[in-house]
């Protein structure tokens, strides 16, 4: 992956960045997903997660607002997301 220049950037550093997470409804998915995410932001907590179930209630949709001081910081967040076996979709 090619290094984006800082004056390129369209994210200022630091700023607070919504990364939201989708994965089936486990009732260990959000405490799950917020281990992950304060592996990146320390700060993170669930007081910074909003929830919300699908329309049947299969899914989970998670919005997690962490405090994004780099662009590899979010590199190496969303890369762990999209790995982790509970999760279908970040973005």
């Amino acid at each position: 992956m090619q290094a984006i220049p800082p004056s390129e950037s369209l994210i200022e550093y630091p700023s607070d960045f919504p990364i939201k997470v989708m994965g089936p409804t486990h009732i260990d998915f959000a405490p799950t997903i917020t281990g992950v995410v304060q592996k990146h932001d320390q700060d993170f907590h669930e007081g910074k997660m909003e929830v919300r179930p699908s329309a049947k209630g299969n899914y989970t949709g998670l919005t997690c607002t962490v405090r994004a001081t780099s662009r590899e910081q979010l590199d190496a967040l969303y890369t762990e997301l999209s790995a982790h076996p509970m999760v279908k979709i970040v973005m």
